[in-house]
């Protein structure tokens, strides 16, 4: 009998083994089945507003189509041999980079000298990150009008400042030399209440032991920010400057509000100019092809900022 009881255990352990992997896939499949679920409906909206039009542009960049967006014939590469070799599309590329280097650096470095100043516990440092990170409030459209105003010819109260010191006034929308400056400045404070905040808690982070034990070596404001300081907030700074340079390469709203492209096409970036050709001229091939090398160029560029930028963070 004790023989028979032997014999048998190894048997009811391998079945109670197996009962329990298939009671664990079970679990496991569930899960899985609630999961997707849940994220259904973020899985469908991603599909209608994100892929399918992403798989549309890819096949209408292959066409040419008629006023109405039809498509009239298939043009293979030809969409995209033609904006490969447009002198249009290099200027719209150009612009595009002068105005990343306008309103990148210029965005950080603000955000950066703001944080910077809030930290210290003031009597009105809350006031202070208040305003700061006020342009967070505002819209691009908002935005617009309020600079609309701001650079208005006759009411600009920046000429009336500028008046004040005896300079002439500046044709800020008007004037090719200072249209995309202009349009930089406001992105720049558009964007300034983001890139605040997250700077800002960057630094709020940094553990006030590393200040004190610096404080008690003797290091200065100016060594302990460059030693300490911004090694530890080069997450935040490394997140900034990607999100900038992506926001750059899709901005639209301002230039076509304030100046619609011009003057003499000085403000025509990337996407306004896909914008003309899709929804002005018609030509949704050659819109949507430019699309997809506009898309091309913002992974290439996001992959190579992670490959190289990301080996100077500083994770803790």
């Amino acid at each position: 009998m004790e023989k028979e009881i032997t014999l048998a255990s190894p048997l009811t352990r391998e079945s109670t083994r197996r009962e329990g992997a298939a009671s664990l896939r079970t679990s496991r499949w569930k899960e899985r089945t609630l999961a997707y679920f849940f994220l259904a409906p973020s899985l469908l909206l991603f599909g209608i507003f994100l892929f399918y039009p992403l798989i549309k542009s890819v096949y209408l960049s292959l066409y040419l189509t008629d006023p109405q967006g039809r498509v009239a014939s298939f043009a293979g590469l030809d969409n995209f041999k033609s904006i490969l070799t447009s002198d249009i599309f290099y200027n719209s590329l150009w612009i595009t980079v002068k105005y990343i280097l306008l309103t990148v650096p210029t965005g950080v470095a603000a955000a950066l000298l703001l944080a910077a100043l809030s930290i210290p516990k003031l009597r009105l440092t809350k006031l202070f990150q208040f305003f700061f990170s006020l342009p967070m409030a505002v819209s691009v459209g908002t935005g617009s009008i309020i600079w609309m105003v701001l650079y208005h010819p006759t009411l600009s109260v920046l000429n009336y400042g500028l008046s004040l010191f005896g300079i002439s006034p500046i044709a800020w929308l008007t004037d090719p030399k200072w249209a995309l400056l202009s349009i930089a400045l406001m992105t720049v404070w558009l964007n300034l209440g983001f890139n605040y905040i997250v700077m800002l808690s960057g630094m709020q982070s940094v553990p006030e032991d590393l200040y004190e034990s610096a404080k008690i070596d003797g290091s200065g404001s100016f060594r302990t920010f460059f030693r300490i300081t911004l090694p530890l907030i080069s997450p935040s700074l490394f997140f900034i400057s990607v999100v900038s340079i992506i926001s750059a390469f899709q901005s639209f709203a301002q230039i076509n509000i304030l100046t619609k492209g011009g003057p003499m096409n000085s403000t025509d970036v990337l996407v306004y100019n896909i914008y003309q050709d899709a929804f002005i001229n018609y030509r949704f091939g050659i819109g949507s092809a430019q699309a997809l090398i506009l898309f091309v160029l913002i992974t290439l560029l996001t992959i190579l900022q992670f490959k190289f930028g990301e080996k100077k963070v500083h994770y803790q």
